[in-house]
């Protein structure tokens, strides 16, 4: 595997690395380079620029690790089903790239899914854990199959992006399109349709709800009370199987890091520093 610097961002240098399967994967780092590493998965349908909103606080204590999923953003976008499995060694093979021995993960919704796959099957790479407004399942299969044929044969993804604006946001920030919601609804309609249907079948695959209970890392689990993409129920679900996990619920939608981004911060640190 290859660590090669292609372009710069506004901040810190965008990178990327070659997967085993020849993907090329983008990824940046935040803030002092001997602070803990803490590293962030996003959302489907975004981008590493998900986090922007959190980057100042998050860097004042921890060396913040982006990237963006195959088939995301700079991403490569290989055609053909994903599977968590995959996505998960994309993870450590860019942690091997790096010489990283472990960090501290924070993953949202399908983050969230990547974040326990590696907790379970690679726990000596993984220090605490957060999982916020996720799911160990999400079936059935047939949605999943419907959302695949819709994305790959649709003339534009709008009615997508509405879709997931809709779910994602409260009504109160949804009733004047501010630039963060633009910036959210620009992230979808980037999204190359291929990485969509690709992920979607990730998605549709993924059942952890049993061996969540192999994960032994510290664990904090963040629920949204008003998400109807990852119920309250689903996070309760985790927080019930992963060995003393501490379950936290919010008065949100799904993006939480967004929305509450104050009361957020103070909860990922909080768990990230205590003992």
């Amino acid at each position: 595997m290859t660590v090669t610097v292609k372009e710069t961002t506004e901040n810190n240098e965008l990178r990327f690395f070659t997967t085993g399967d020849g993907i090329q994967i983008a990824y940046q780092f935040d803030g002092e380079v001997d602070a803990p590493v803490l590293m962030l998965a996003n959302s489907i349908g975004t981008t590493y620029h998900m986090w922007d909103g959190q980057i100042a606080e998050l860097t004042k204590h921890f060396r913040v690790l982006r990237y963006d999923f195959r088939g995301h953003g700079s991403s490569d976008v290989p055609s053909g089903a994903y599977s968590i499995d995959r996505m998960g060694r994309d993870v450590i093979e860019l942690l091997d790239s790096l010489q990283i021995d472990r960090v501290h993960f924070l993953g949202l919704s399908l983050g969230g899914a990547v974040a326990q796959w590696l907790a379970i099957h690679n726990p000596e790479r993984i220090d605490k854990l957060i999982l916020s407004n996720s799911s160990s399942y999400l079936g059935p299969a047939d949605q999943w199959d419907y959302m695949i044929n819709s994305v790959l044969n649709a003339e534009d993804l709008s009615w997508l992006a509405d879709m997931f604006i809709g779910n994602w946001f409260p009504k109160h920030m949804l009733e004047k399109e501010s630039g963060i919601i633009s910036s959210f609804r620009n992230m979808v309609l980037n999204t190359d349709p291929t990485g969509f249907a690709g992920t979607f079948a990730a998605i549709r695959d993924l059942d952890l709800r049993r061996t969540a209970a192999l994960i032994t890392s510290p664990t904090l689990v963040i629920a949204g009370e008003h998400d109807t993409v990852t119920l309250p129920s689903h996070g309760e679900l985790i927080a019930a199987t992963v060995p003393n996990a501490k379950f936290v619920l919010l008065p949100s939608v799904h993006l939480s890091n967004v929305e509450l981004s104050d009361d957020f911060l103070k909860i990922v640190i909080e768990f990230l520093q205590s003992k």
